[in-house]
């Protein structure tokens, strides 16, 4: 099994609901966003329109952020996801240098101290700063407790534009695949020859 997504630009409607389903299954302190949406305004005037862009981790497959990493915090489950052990990182950020993606988070002193309402944090907050450390570089996890509960992750769940599919890219009959033999799917960046796990259609 290769877990991968499709991310088709034609339905994404730019609302960030991605962005904030990402933030509150994952309750990362401000400033961290795994998932972003980038927006890009194309053509000439009178004839001018938006087009969005959802960017995360592509969980690549000859992922350098892996090869780089000097303690092994860095790793690739069998399924193609790839995680960032705390305990394990040292801050150094070979792996935020390495990824040509620019999607690692480095996660500064003092970051745990203030939430999104000042000083005192609230009960939410108080519930999941515990899982973070500072000093160490943070990613998206493709939302990995959920996938190994068989459940989605949570910025798919939540798309209500259902612009993210997410699926085995091993298997030649899931949506993911056919989505990207029918539509043309492309990698960012796929000269950089990193073989992402996200592929995008349009």
């Amino acid at each position: 099994m290769h877990l991968g997504m499709v991310i088709d630009l034609k339905r994404c409607v730019g609302c960030q609901a991605c962005t904030i389903a990402c933030k509150s299954e994952n309750g990362t302190p401000p400033e961290v966003l795994f998932t972003k949406v980038l927006e890009q305004v194309a053509g000439e005037y009178p004839i001018v329109k938006k087009k969005f862009i959802p960017v995360l981790c592509n969980h690549c497959e000859d992922a350098p952020c892996v090869r780089v990493c000097p303690t092994g915090a860095t790793t690739k489950r069998e399924d193609g996801i790839v995680l960032v052990d705390n305990n394990k990182c040292i801050g150094c950020r070979a792996c935020y240098v390495a990824c040509p993606y620019k999607n690692r988070i480095f996660l500064k002193k003092g970051s745990l101290k203030n939430g999104y309402h000042g000083k005192q944090l609230t009960p939410y907050e108080l519930v999941k700063y515990p899982k973070w450390q500072e000093g160490v570089v943070l990613k998206c996890t493709f939302c990995v407790e959920r996938v190994d509960q068989g459940l989605d992750p949570s910025c798919v769940q939540t798309c209500p534009a259902d612009a993210r599919i997410f699926g085995d890219l091993s298997n030649p009959e899931s949506k993911v695949s056919r989505l990207i033999r029918q539509r043309g799917g492309f990698q960012p960046l796929s000269e950089d020859n990193t073989e992402p796990s996200v592929y995008y259609i349009e």
